[in-house]
């Protein structure tokens, strides 16, 4: 299944991401697909929304940037001697607004929304097909795909840039460039693209793996409600999910084999069976085989070690905690399908200090002697698990929320990580007080979400950032927020110097 979509994003979404694209909108070429004669049956609606998924995939996003950029700056990762300089410029937040990572983001996130409003502006003419040719439900499925990528896109940009430009498709936007908009009118946009996806889209078991689901859309829109501190709204969207549950076996979660399993709300497919030849030649445009990350190998401890799991965070792990042995490696570990064994030297950095720990999340060890240049293990964007603490800290955090119910989410996730009642690695209290929950909820995202691009927020949101990277160089009231690509101010006439943001 997970083929099916890869394959139709290879050979439909190619021709179309052309068609789309700015540059080439010529249409000289009657042999080029056109706008005006596109949507006339469901294999094109499809390829359509197949080219908006296409742009998650390449370095510039969840392909190789996301991964470094978050792991780095919520200092999950210590960097190697080795590490290139651009990443590094994330760990002692150095990065400037000429950074080319920065812009590639940028224009890897704008790229995939222009994709999405190419279907979201032709809702009508989708519409407008007999029943025969699509049926009512799937074009409102297809359209709801649309917007759930959009939001996402949108997501991603607004709680690293704050305010951006929005970009609509609809016939409004200005061609020489939209002015930023405030970070709330973009949040708006994503609540009111997320409602309609919740709504329209295919419930997990109904839909092939790879496609946002209407239970992707509720746990998607109850993460922007708890950002916004409206638990209560968060609470009701969360309640929602059904069918989800715990992987029995938490690395199950971060194999290729188990892809998609219960936990697996939203997750970025990839495949290297399906290519990879366009990896870095196209790292924000979504053409040609993107069909793996650099993951693998760029953590991989008998490879590039270009990072390895911080002090900090190994630190973090309570004793018989069993996610330790499923998030990383130590001396006397076996991999390779249990043929070969780690030894002390194997965790050698650059300059020959043994580290105490290597990555095992997202790494191919487990069943091959080293990592390939690729990796083809699909990124978990969301996963149950998330969900539940979520939930942990919304019926904290809301006025008149339940202590004891918020304690019972937690013990979900703890119990599955091997805690027992009056265990050495023990449930929690449901006699805690509110500190004293938020407190392990604090601890129980750091452990169970470690290297998976969600600290840095969590942190930031807590308002905690400040006191979690002290002796880093973040910048409190600077480092918040990344700054708009120079490109960006230079190239659109709506933006320029004076909307930098602050520090940049």
């Amino acid at each position: 299944m997970k083929k099916y979509i890869l394959i139709v994003l290879a050979l439909f979404g190619i021709t179309l991401i052309n068609s789309c694209s700015e540059d080439d909108l010529e249409l000289s070429n009657p042999n080029q697909l056109s706008p005006d004669t596109f949507f006339s049956n469901e294999s094109q609606v499809e390829s359509s929304v197949n080219a908006a998924y296409a742009n998650l995939q390449p370095f510039g996003l969840y392909g190789r940037l996301i991964f470094y950029m978050m792991d780095n700056m919520s200092h999950e990762n210590s960097g190697n001697g080795q590490q290139e300089g651009d990443k590094v410029t994330f760990s002692d937040f150095s990065f400037d607004s000429s950074l080319p990572s920065i812009k590639d983001y940028w224009d890897g996130c704008y790229r995939g929304i222009n994709k999405a409003n190419f279907v979201i502006a032709n809702t009508e003419k989708i519409n407008a097909l007999s029943e025969g040719a699509l049926t009512d439900a799937k074009k409102a499925k297809y359209i709801g795909e649309a917007r759930f990528l959009r939001a996402h896109y949108y997501w991603l940009l607004v709680n690293r840039y704050g305010g951006v430009p929005i970009y609509l498709g609809d016939g409004t936007d200005n061609a020489e460039g939209q002015p930023r908009s405030t970070k709330a009118a973009v949040i708006e946009l994503i609540i009111d693209d997320l409602k309609y996806a919740a709504t329209n889209l295919l419930d997990k078991n109904a839909e092939t793996p790879g496609r946002a689901t209407k239970g992707a859309a509720h746990a998607f829109l109850g993460k922007v409600y708890l950002y916004q501190e409206s638990y209560d709204l968060a609470l009701v969207e969360f309640n929602k999910l059904v069918g989800y549950d715990l992987e029995t076996n938490y690395f199950d979660n971060f194999k290729e084999e188990t892809e998609h399993g219960i936990e697996s709300i939203f997750e970025v497919e990839y495949d290297i069976a399906l290519g990879t030849e366009q990896f870095w030649w196209s790292p924000v445009n979504g053409t040609g085989p993107n069909h793996a990350t650099k993951r693998g190998q760029d953590y991989g401890v008998l490879d590039w070690f270009n990072t390895y799991p911080s002090d900090d965070l190994v630190a973090e792990f309570e004793t018989g905690d069993n996610r330790f042995a499923n998030s990383f490696y130590i001396a006397g570990d076996t991999y390779n399908n249990g043929d070969n064994t780690f030894i002390a030297s194997d965790f050698a950095e650059n300059g020959g200090n043994i580290r105490p720990a290597a990555w095992k999340k997202y790494q191919n060890y487990y069943k091959q002697p080293s990592e390939n240049g690729e990796s083809g293990i699909n990124v978990k964007v969301l996963r149950f698990s998330d969900v539940l603490l979520m939930m942990a800290e919304c019926e904290n955090q809301r006025p008149g929320g339940s202590q004891s119910t918020a304690v019972g989410f937690v013990n979900r996730v703890r119990a599955r990580a091997g805690a027992t009642t009056g265990g050495t690695f023990p449930l929690l209290s449901t006699s805690l007080s509110k500190e004293q929950v938020f407190n392990a909820i604090v601890h129980e995202r750091k452990v169970e979400l470690s290297g998976e691009q969600v600290r840095f927020d969590d942190i930031l949101r807590w308002g905690i950032a400040g006191t979690e990277l002290a002796g880093t160089n973040f910048q409190v009231g600077k480092n918040e927020l990344w700054p708009i690509p120079d490109a960006e101010i230079s190239s659109n006439v709506n933006i320029n110097s004076e909307d930098q943001n602050p520090g940049f």
